[in-house]
């Protein structure tokens, strides 16, 4: 028997627990840049992860809803879309992989994955604070006149 047409690896899981696995690396590659994890691993969300960010950079409403679906989480498609996306100016090649050594335990090859470029943006959770900020209006209070020092009224006698 052949492999011809098999693509991806299987990671010696059933589809759903793969497609999880895969997923949860994607969004946290989006969300801290880079992490590292083994190369196989590693080799195989670059493809998906690519996919997500030439998307990204068509930026339509119909691609934004395609990498929801593929995500499954949407401040991380926010964060991608709005944030990530606009800074990059390559047409392809978005992720480098280096080798990161082997792991202690079963000694499994490993491997960094991060974006060529330097991404800079702010937390999501910081971003959020200072849109409250920003749109909660100031405080005004109605001025309240001073309080006028009691006037000592002097009685005229009748004379």
């Amino acid at each position: 028997m052949h492999r011809h047409g098999y693509k991806g690896r299987k990671f010696g899981r059933e589809t759903d627990q793969r497609l999880a696995l895969t997923r949860g690396l994607m969004c946290s590659l989006i969300k801290y840049q880079s992490i590292t994890t083994t190369l196989a691993r590693a080799k195989e969300i670059r493809r998906g992860t690519e996919k997500l960010i030439t998307l990204a950079k068509k930026g339509d409403l119909a691609s934004r809803r395609l990498a929801i679906a593929r995500l499954n989480d949407i401040e991380v498609a926010g964060l991608l879309f709005d944030q990530i996306a606009p800074q990059i100016k390559r047409d392809s090649g978005y992720l480098r992989i280096s080798r990161a050594g082997y792991r202690r335990g079963d000694n499994a090859e490993m491997g960094t994955i991060s974006f060529v470029d330097e991404i800079s943006f702010e937390a999501p959770a910081k971003k959020e604070k200072e849109a409250k900020k920003e749109v909660k209006p100031a405080k005004t209070e109605a001025k309240k006149p001073a309080a006028k020092p009691a006037k000592k009224t002097v009685k005229k006698e009748d004379k």
